[in-house]
């Protein structure tokens, strides 16, 4: 079904200059750089300070929802090899590994990990682990900067069945209501419920805290609890209308995390801007197209999104944000876009869906473009915030020249890697110490990471990692995607 798209394989471009010319033919606006520096003047080796600790270099490990943890929030052995990859790759901004829940209902799957009293020690241990993995492959004796995503699921929860949702929602959309079969009387949040929530998020952070981590990332992506309620335009109480009842979350959490662990940084993983919900259009053979029925002439359902056209973008209240955080003294925002659930084009640049979504309605390198765009205004606008770009793992064997050239050209300040750490994670090292990739270790974005655990599998690279390879699962994984491509 992918054969079909009318946009180029990357892997079909003979070198970067086949790319360049192939970006400019098409009003593709991406930063990238004809030739490598070596390690001595790239800009991917120049040090950075921050939160107080000199960086080496400008790679940052994403954090990514895990599947494969115990029932009870502890971490498995297929947890601990994950985060001693992260370590292996000698990126020096390690930015959560993974999304940790809060509390037990507020899980995205029943195999995510938690932080409590109970799985704290096992959250030190992927620490330590991640910690002595960077040494070995570095040699370096000092630790890369080191946080833990804090998480609820919200809309997406599904603590204790992956098939089942139990959703906890801050307002009625109605697009995402209709998908998830949620009644008009569904019960919301109420505003004692998350005020009650907040002290999960302080409790979870003094934690972190406690175990060693540098920083916690409020996580405010992706369709989760945080970014919903930045969108809540049309609820009533202390946590929705007004920008300011929007975002009151995130300062009390801040106010109380600062007041149990004055020493621990904060960040933010932020979805900067949002569009529509996207469905697949079977008369485009499965390519996406916007969802938006009649909410299209106001649509008040999004946060960076347009009212008036909400198949486009509107930094006015991302930029409103960025304010805020300036003036909580934030200065660590982690840049991504949109959500997985919903429009997976916007969020996570891909050639190949997964088994619940669609073909791109686009070529995924607008995709990429767009969130750098994105990050370049922000930077322009905010030179004092250390800035992680994403959606740089679709570029495969061009990334570094990206990368580069965005770092160089002050659009990121790090180099964020999600899905490519799954399948390479000695990319960073490499690329720093040689020039040169390991192409057959490349992510395709062939989704397998997603599809798999979406299926009920653990998380993991099926196609490229032999660890998973070899797995049961994958037999079943292949027949699941053989399937698909015969209906």
């Amino acid at each position: 079904m992918s054969e079909t798209l009318p946009y180029p394989k990357l892997a079909t471009f003979r070198d970067v200059g086949a790319f360049r010319a192939y970006c400019a033919a098409n009003s593709i606006a991406l930063p990238c750089d004809d030739t490598l520096l070596d390690k001595t003047t790239s800009p991917l080796a120049k040090p950075l300070v921050v939160a107080g600790k000199s960086l080496s270099n400008r790679f940052a490990i994403q954090p990514m929802e895990g599947w494969d943890a115990n029932t009870d929030g502890t971490p498995t052995e297929h947890t601990v090899r994950r985060w001693r990859r992260f370590g292996l790759s000698g990126a020096k901004l390690i930015w959560g590994g993974e999304a940790v829940a809060v509390k037990p209902e507020g899980r995205a799957n029943p195999n995510q990990l938690m932080l409590n009293a109970h799985t704290k020690a096992g959250i030190a241990n992927l620490r330590d682990t991640l910690i002595s993995a960077h040494k070995e492959a570095t040699g370096d004796s000092d630790s890369p900067l080191i946080g833990l995503q804090l998480t609820h699921s919200g809309r997406w929860c599904r603590p204790n069945r992956k098939e089942v949702t139990e959703a906890r929602i801050a307002f009625r959309h109605p697009i995402l209501d209709r998908r998830q079969n949620l009644p008009p009387d569904y019960p919301l949040f109420t505003d004692s419920e998350l005020r009650a929530l907040t002290v999960d998020y302080i409790r979870a952070a003094q934690l972190a805290y406690e175990v060693g981590f540098d920083f916690v990332d409020i996580k405010h992506c992706h369709g989760y609890l945080l970014h919903e309620l930045l969108a809540a335009h049309t609820r009533t109480g202390d946590y929705g209308g007004a920008f300011e009842n929007r975002t009151r979350f995130l300062r009390e959490v801040v106010q109380g995390v600062r007041s149990v662990a004055p020493g621990l940084a904060i960040g933010v993983r932020l979805s900067a801007f949002d569009i529509a919900p996207y469905k697949p259009d079977a008369e485009r053979g499965g390519r996406g197209v916007p969802d938006i029925g009649d909410t299209l002439a106001s649509y008040r359902y999004g946060f960076g999104t347009s009212e008036g056209d909400p198949t486009q973008y509107d930094l006015s209240e991302t930029f409103q944000f960025f304010d805020m955080l300036s003036e909580l003294d934030i200065s660590l925002v982690n840049v991504t876009a949109g959500s997985p659930y919903y429009n997976p084009h916007i969020q996570r640049p891909a050639y190949y869906p997964p088994s619940d979504g669609y073909l791109p309605p686009e070529d995924p390198l607008i995709g990429v473009a767009r969130q750098l765009e994105v990050c370049r205004l922000l930077k322009r606008r905010y030179p004092h915030t250390a800035l992680v770009g994403s959606a740089f793992t679709y570029l495969q064997e061009f990334l570094p020249y990206v990368a580069q050239a965005a770092t160089r050209e002050g659009w990121v300040d790090f180099v964020g890697l999600g899905r490519m750490v799954l399948s390479y994670p000695e990319l960073p090292l490499d690329l720093l110490n040689t020039g040169a990739l390991q192409k057959k270790l490349l992510c395709r974005t062939f989704s397998d990471c997603t599809t798999a655990p979406r299926n009920g599998m653990i998380s993991g690279c099926y196609p490229l990692d032999s660890y998973y390879k070899t797995r049961p699962e994958n037999t079943v994984l292949l027949a699941l995607k053989r399937a698909k491509r015969q209906r």
